[in-house]
C-alpha cells in the first residue's frame, strides 16, 4: 500500500525506475498508456520487431512526439525520452535499464530474454505467460541464482490469482481452489481461426475491422490460454491441477463456495488445493447468472466453529455447511495494472507471483485426427489446443509442450483428443527453447 509513496520519493530524488519494454502489442500498449503518467518510472526503451509499429503504439496512447527522438538508450536515460529499437538483446544489455518487461507472447523469445536478463543483471516481468508455462520453474531458478527478480505480470489473471491466494494464506485460511472465469463450452476445443468469430458473435469482417487476430482470440476460446494460465498459477502457488485437467464447471459468483469445494463435500473439485477455471456459459449455452468471465476468485475453508460463525456474522456467502466461502475480483485490467509489478519488483525486489515448483504442464492435444507429414501450428491454431496436466503425468506420457508445438512435423498419426508426444514429431533439438525445456524435464522432477 506504499508503492505510490515510494515511487514519488524516487521521482523527487531523480532516481526513477528505468524500464525497457519488449513487445508493443495490446498488453504493451496498455502499459504504455499508464507509464506515461506514473511518477518515479522512466520508460527508457521499447523493443519491437517493427519499430514503426512501436512508434505508432506510443503515439496512439498519447506519447508526445518530442519524447520519441532518442537514438540511444544513454541519451534517453539522460534527457527523459524513450528510445525505440528492434534489438531486444541490446535493450536488455543496456546499463541504462533496470527492469525488463517481456510482452512478446513467444515462448522461445521469452526464454532467451530471461536468460539474457540473468546474464546482465536485469529484473524481468513476464507478461509472456506462454514462456512461463513452458519453462517458468527453471527460469525462476536461474533468475534467483543470478540475483534478479523474476515476476509474473500484475493485471494478467495469474498474478491476480496469486495475490488472492497469498492473501488467504497470510490470513490463516486454507485455500481450497483458485482460478478465473472464461467463456467455455466443450465444443470450443475444436475451434479454429476459421470458426472462432461465430462463437464470439462476430462476423469475420467485423473482427478484421477491429484489428482482431483470429489465432490469438481462438487461443482464448479453445481452452489453451486457460490451461497456460492455470499452469502458471499451479507452479507459483503449489495448488495442483486435477488429474483430468480443467473441468470448466459453469458457475456464477454466488455459487463459488458451493461448486468449488471437494466432491466429497458436494462440490466439483477433485481435491482441496486445486486450480480450476469456471465457465460463464451453462452447458446448453445459456449465460450463467452473475458470471465471472473477466475475473478471478479464491475459495477457502473456515474449518472451525468460531470461523464459520464469523462467516455468518459478517455476511459471507457460504456453501450449505457454512465451512466454505469465497472472495473474487470481477475484472482484470490487463496492461493498465502492470505498473504494480514494475513498482513491486523495482522498489521491494518482490515478485507479484513467480514459480516455486513444477506442478502443472500444458500438453499439445489434437483438435482432430492428425496425420504424418502435417505441420503443427501451435497456440490457437487449426491442429492442437493446450490441455492442463499434472507435470508428472505429462512426463509419464511424454507429452509435447504446447509452447513447442509450432512448426513441428508429425511422424505418425495422432487421434483427435489425444496428446501429441515428443516421439510423434520431428523437432529442432538444437534450439535453445527445446534444450532448456528438456533440461527442466531432467532436473526438476527427479
Amino acid at each position: 500500500m506504499n508503492l505510490h509513496r515510494m515511487l514519488v520519493q524516487r521521482a523527487e530524488e531523480g532516481r526513477p525506475l528505468r524500464i525497457g519494454l519488449i513487445g508493443a502489442g495490446k498488453f504493451g500498449s496498455m502499459y504504455l498508456s499508464q507509464v506515461l503518467r506514473t511518477r518515479g518510472v522512466h520508460l527508457v526503451g521499447v523493443a519491437d520487431l517493427s519499430p514503426a509499429r512501436a512508434r505508432e503504439a506510443l503515439k496512439r496512447v498519447g506519447w508526445p512526439a518530442d519524447r520519441l527522438t532518442a537514438r540511444r538508450f544513454e541519451l534517453a536515460d539522460r534527457n527523459g525520452s524513450t528510445c525505440i529499437t528492434d534489438d531486444a538483446q541490446a535493450l536488455i544489455a543496456s546499463p541504462h535499464i533496470d527492469i525488463v518487461i517481456d510482452a512478446t507472447g513467444s515462448p522461445a523469445a521469452g526464454i532467451a530474454h530471461v536468460l539474457a536478463c540473468c546474464q546482465h543483471g536485469k529484473h524481468i516481468v513476464m507478461v509472456n505467460v506462454e514462456a512461463d508455462a513452458l519453462a517458468g520453474p527453471l527460469l525462476a531458478r536461474r533468475a534467483a541464482q543470478a540475483g534478479i527478480v523474476y515476476s509474473l505480470a500484475y493485471g494478467d489473471q495469474p498474478a491476480l490469482i496469486c495475490e488472492m491466494v497469498d492473501w488467504a494464506r497470510a490470513a490463516g485460511f486454507e485455500v481450497v481452489a483458485a482460478g478465473k472465469g472464461t467463456k467455455y463450452l466443450p465444443q470450443y476445443h475444436a475451434s479454429t481461426p476459421e470458426t472462432v468469430w461465430s462463437h464470439y458473435g462476430l462476423s469475420p469482417e467485423q473482427a478484421k475491422a477491429g484489428g482482431m487476430n483470429p489465432q490469438m482470440f481462438n487461443s482464448f476460446l479453445d481452452g489453451t490460454k486457460s490451461a497456460i494460465e492455470m499452469a502458471a498459477v499451479a507452479n507459483a502457488t503449489g495448488l495442483l491441477p486435477a488429474p483430468s485437467g480443467l473441468a470448466f464447471p459453469p458457475c456464477g459468483v454466488d455459487d463459488l463456495a458451493r461448486v468449488l469445494r471437494p466432491a466429497a463435500d458436494g462440490g466439483q473439485l477433485h481435491h482441496r488445493g486445486q486450480v480450476e477455471v469456471i465457465s460463464s456459459l451453462e452447458r446448453d449455452g445459456r449465460p450463467v447468472f452473475r458470471d465471472l468471465r473477466w475475473g478471478v476468485y479464491v475459495t477457502f475453508a473456515g474449518d472451525s466453529d468460531y470461523v464459520r460463525r464469523c462467516f455468518q456474522e459478517y455476511g459471507l456467502v457460504t456453501d450449505s455447511t457454512g465451512n466454505y466461502t469465497a472472495m473474487y475480483k470481477p475484472y482484470h485490467l490487463i496492461g493498465l495494472e502492470l505498473g504494480i509489478s514494475v513498482a513491486s519488483v523495482g522498489l521491494r525486489r518482490e515478485a507479484t507471483g513467480a514459480p516455486i515448483a513444477w506442478h502443472g504442464d500444458v500438453v499439445a492435444t489434437a483438435k482432430r485426427d492428425l496425420h504424418p507429414g502435417e505441420t503443427l501450428d501451435g497456440e490457437g491454431g487449426f491442429t492442437v489446443y493446450g490441455r492442463l496436466m499434472p507435470a508428472r503425468d505429462s512426463l509419464a506420457v511424454g507429452g509435447l509442450p504446447l509452447g513447442l508445438a509450432h512448426g513441428c512435423t508429425l511422424k505418425r498419426k495422432v487421434a483427435a483428443g489425444s496428446p501429441v508426444r515428443w516421439a510423434d514429431v520431428k523437432i529442432d533439438t538444437t534450439s535453445q527453447a527445446v534444450r532448456f525445456r528438456r533440461e527442466m524435464e531432467k532436473t526438476l522432477l527427479d
